[in-house]
């Protein structure tokens, strides 16, 4: 199977390695999807959501607030300034983490429009597991 090697990295560590069937990145002029064989590129990266599909066909969700992805055929090398991995194995957790990752992009300035969508999505994007 075609995959791509996504890693996502903050001041603090790394917060998400797995293979995925395609990414879907917030790029400073908008959303674009990278998937297996993309063209090698550097982006920057705006407050929002990367939509990572996974080899089974799930989504998971990772917030971040502003960096940089570094794209190549293989892999995707994301660092950023905050993440947080939307995820967990009970309603709890998944309620923790969407608020952890609401706050995050909170934090960032918002003049147009981007944190509303940042935060639907950030709601829409997540199961338990």
């Amino acid at each position: 199977m075609n995959t791509i090697h996504l890693e996502i990295v903050t001041p603090e560590g790394l917060i998400f390695s797995n293979d995925a069937k395609m990414v879907v990145l917030p790029g400073a002029d908008g959303e674009f999807g990278v998937l297996p064989g993309h063209a090698s590129l550097v982006s920057l990266l705006k407050i929002g959501v990367v939509d990572i599909e996974n080899l089974d066909g799930s989504h998971d969700a990772v917030a971040i607030d502003w960096g940089y992805a570094k794209i190549d055929e293989n892999k995707i090398s994301i660092l950023v300034d905050g993440a947080v991995y939307v995820s967990g194995n009970s309603e709890s957790e998944i309620a923790k983490s969407i608020e952890n990752a609401k706050a995050l992009v909170r934090k960032m300035h918002d003049s147009n429009g981007i944190l509303a969508t940042a935060l639907s999505k950030i709601d829409s994007s997540v199961r338990v597991r």
